[in-house]
């Protein structure tokens, strides 16, 4: 029977699918406001996490102690999601992208200091060599750091980790993942309203039907992420979301016709060399427990 930690790194590589699909759909939605894209990328995902409560036969009730937790962690991941399509709007796309992908290292840190899940010296390395392996992929330019538009991509990142280890807590608790889906696209998309009415812009049938896509794959990644940090803690399993790269790059190549170049496919292997040897080393450490 499969184990939780290898449960867990299965729903973070789903997520990690999700993601890069939904960004491929946001991409293809065309010049829409970054606001607009994120409230039905969050709307959408509202309405799938409310049929599932609905027909699981659940209410729409949180008990008390879960509260504080659930708001920490939608107002950090609505800090995230708004500060990265800030970031890809005022930065090139593999700066943002890279800023991005300091979500695991955060996670780690807070895992580790509010949590108590200390991270042993394979899962560091493992975290550091991925990390790398990002870079080839993404390249940011050398003056990344020097302006405030930089610092805002950092701030997304630190959102989503915070909010990563919000779920993570909210799963020691007992708070099912559809709810906490339920409560974070909802706290999002009532943000958002204000933004909506002040700079809405008119949609074609095409925007729309990519934006549906966009956020039922933002809803799939919601659930697969909420699921991954249920079964097992940061420092097991965050290494895995840098699969997102593999599969924007393959997407990007079916359905875009971008094709990666050397550094690129440098920076695949070594994502997908280090994902294989942590996934042994995990199932190795299952058998000797």
């Amino acid at each position: 029977m499969m184990k939780n930690k290898q449960k867990g790194m299965l729903c973070i590589m789903g997520s990690a699918f999700f993601f890069a699909a939904m960004n491929i759909f946001v991409r293809l939605s065309g010049d829409l406001p970054s606001m607009q894209k994120s409230f039905f990328r969050n709307l959408v995902a509202m309405i799938f996490a409310l049929i599932i409560l609905i027909r699981s036969g659940e209410k729409l009730s949180y008990q008390k102690k879960d509260l504080p937790m659930l708001f920490l962690r939608s107002v950090f991941g609505t800090m995230g999601i708004l500060c990265n399509f800030y970031a890809v709007d005022h930065l090139v796309v593999s700066d943002a992208s890279m800023l991005n992908k300091l979500s695991p290292f955060f996670v780690i840190i807070f895992s580790s200091l509010f949590l108590k899940e200390k991270a042993n010296r394979v899962q560091k390395i493992s975290v550091v060599i991925a990390f790398i392996g990002a870079l080839f992929v993404i390249r940011p330019s050398v003056d990344i750091f020097q302006n405030v538009n930089s610092l805002v991509g950092v701030l997304g990142g630190l959102g989503a980790g915070i909010a990563y280890t919000c779920v993570r807590q909210l799963g020691k608790q007992g708070v099912k993942g559809a709810r906490v889906v339920f409560f974070f696209s909802a706290f999002s998309c009532l943000v958002l309203v204000p933004f909506l009415i002040l700079d809405y812009h008119p949609m074609s049938l095409k925007q729309i039907l990519f934006l549906l896509g966009a956020g039922l794959m933002a809803a799939g990644g919601q659930f697969t992420i909420t699921a991954a940090y249920n079964f097992a803690p940061a420092k097991e399993i965050s290494v895995f979301d840098y699969t997102q790269v593999v599969f924007a790059a393959l997407l990007g190549f079916f359905v875009l016709g971008q094709v990666p170049d050397l550094y690129s496919v440098i920076g695949y292997v070594i994502i997908i060399g280090v994902a294989v040897w942590s996934f042994l080393r995990s199932k190795v450490d299952s058998h000797a427990e």
